[in-house]
């Protein structure tokens, strides 16, 4: 089960999910989040971090050769994307962030070059980290690789790992003392419940 802690903006943060247990990290590139940081700011965590996590790179809409650049300047694993379909860098491992909205049908999700499939509820002045949830019982129906996002903490993560079934599963806002700082017990507990009710899965 992959467990990723979004919305890393300092070392601290980063070293603790870590250390709880999270198997990817994001760093939100979108200028108009709250949880913004620069290339720079992120250079610097990145640098801290041991081995073995992947550090994902949200992007909103980001042109492909600024998506590029900073995969590989960052040494960035995923670029996570928000937007228009089409923007989507060429031998770099994709997630596509689709919203949850009326009307969403999990089984179209067929983008070819998405490794996985992010279901955000998010409205849509919003991109990631609304705090909002969604039906999870839905993405059953997809045929790819999804991770589960919007409105998950430690209360009801395994709830929607037992309804949903996916791949991943995706925290941000609920583990907040305020955007971009990060709540280092709730974080812990959300990582420690996710990977209990993985474990319970695979057992049955």
């Amino acid at each position: 089960m992959l467990v990723k802690i979004c919305g890393i903006t300092n070392c601290e943060d980063a070293l603790a999910a870590v250390a709880a247990g999270a198997s990817a990290l994001g760093f939100n590139f979108f200028q108009g989040s709250p949880r913004f940081l620069t290339p720079e700011r992120a250079a610097r965590v990145i640098e801290a971090l041991p081995g073995g996590v992947l550090k994902v790179g949200i992007f909103v809409n980001e042109a492909v050769e600024h998506i590029q650049s900073l995969v590989s300047e960052l040494g960035l694993d995923v670029a996570q994307l928000y937007g228009e379909p089409e923007l989507a860098p060429a031998g770099v491992r994709i997630w596509r962030a689709v919203r949850v909205g009326p009307g969403f049908k999990p089984d179209e999700l067929i983008d070819p070059a998405a490794e996985a499939f992010l279901l955000d509820p998010a409205p849509a002045s919003v991109w990631g980290g609304s705090g909002l949830s969604f039906d999870w019982r839905i993405a059953r129906g997809a045929r790819r690789k999804i991770i589960i996002a919007g409105g998950l903490d430690e209360s009801n993560v395994r709830r929607a790992i037992r309804e949903a079934r996916p791949w991943g599963v995706d925290a941000c806002s609920r583990l907040e003392l305020a955007p971009g700082l990060k709540d280092h017990m709730r974080m812990a507990r959300f990582i420690e419940e996710a990977l209990r009710a993985a474990a319970e899965q695979e057992a049955e």
